[in-house]
């Protein structure tokens, strides 16, 4: 059973001639005899009656009302993906790290919400495992996050760079570590930390750098909110590994103290250079063909890194 052939069937239906029906569905009185044939043979059962006037059989008349809702589906379908293509897309979902959204993010958001006003634009901060998983389930359109090759690797996956950060440290004014410049990973690695909770790419980068090291991680607290950290962090005892564009409002904070990390220089080449982390944005091929989706992504590339430097320079 094909589509066309119950569409044949509706036009003879409805209009009581195969001749008729043929000049509706734009093809020759044959191609319906053949199509209605054909039907016939899939339900075993004539559909109409042979006459002056097609009129339908008990079959034809048993056939018609779920046919209608066949046909009908097929249009409202139809007509969704052609929204879609045509931009009349109703909301965009967005997943991106905490960072992005607190610094980055604002200017193209409301760049965006100007170019398409009439799309819902829904922004859902989350780390970046979590992110890239709702992004695979279709809950969201597109992810900005730290980079993880293995959530995406996908044969359907499109993944754009758009930066390297370093990693720094994040401690009170008065912490034995402030007084560094630059802290060497000797000492930091002897002091408990507050760190992401699991599902944080952050969470995952500073325990394979300690495990690099040989080092074990003394991770007193899980936290997955900048001000959480910060608010953590100022009490005095513990200090965090955060990246550069998180740490915004602690370098105005006169209660806190931000400093860079020595290069390990007593260990391997690879555990002596510089500790980074990258930021991608992520979506899928399918996606990216839909109008506003391919507009915010290029709007993403063309403000991200450039706007977020020109933000993190008027904080400082």
């Amino acid at each position: 059973m094909r589509l066309e052939q119950l569409q044949a069937f509706l036009a003879i239906a409805e209009s009581g001639s195969f001749q008729a029906a043929a000049r509706k569905c734009g093809v020759t009185q044959s191609t319906i005899s053949r199509q209605i044939q054909a039907l016939e043979e899939d339900v075993g059962l004539e559909l109409f009656h042979r006459t002056s006037q097609a009129k339908l059989t008990l079959a034809g008349e048993r056939l018609l009302p779920r046919a209608r809702k066949i046909c009908q589906e097929w249009q409202s379908a139809t007509q969704e993906i052609g929204d879609l293509l045509a931009g009349k897309q109703p909301e965009l979902c967005i997943a991106a790290i905490h960072s992005l959204c607190a610094y980055y993010l604002p200017p193209v958001l409301q760049k965006f919400c100007h170019d398409y006003p009439e799309v819902q634009l829904r922004v859902t901060s989350l780390g970046s495992d979590r992110a890239l998983k709702v992004l695979k389930d279709g809950l969201v359109d597109l992810a900005i996050v730290m980079n993880n090759r293995f959530l995406t690797a996908g044969k359907e996956m499109v993944v754009e760079v758009l930066y390297d950060e370093p990693i720094e440290v994040l401690t009170a004014t008065n912490h034995p570590l402030a007084q560094y410049e630059s802290i060497p990973w000797s000492e930091l690695v002897r002091y408990p930390q507050v760190v992401f909770k699991d599902g944080y790419g952050m969470q995952r980068l500073v325990q394979d750098r300690f495990e690099r090291l040989e080092a074990r991680l003394q991770a007193a607290l899980e936290v997955n909110t900048l001000d959480a950290f910060r608010g953590v962090v100022r009490q005095g005892e513990l200090v965090a590994l955060l990246p550069y564009s998180a740490l915004v409002e602690a370098r105005n904070d006169p209660t806190l103290a931000v400093r860079t990390l020595a290069a390990n220089t007593n260990s391997s080449a690879s555990d002596s250079s510089s500790f980074t982390r990258r930021v991608v944005m992520v979506t899928t091929h399918d996606r990216l063909q839909i109008p506003p989706i391919k507009h915010f992504w290029q709007l993403v590339k063309e403000n991200i890194p450039p706007q977020a430097e020109s933000v993190l320079c008027s904080a400082s």
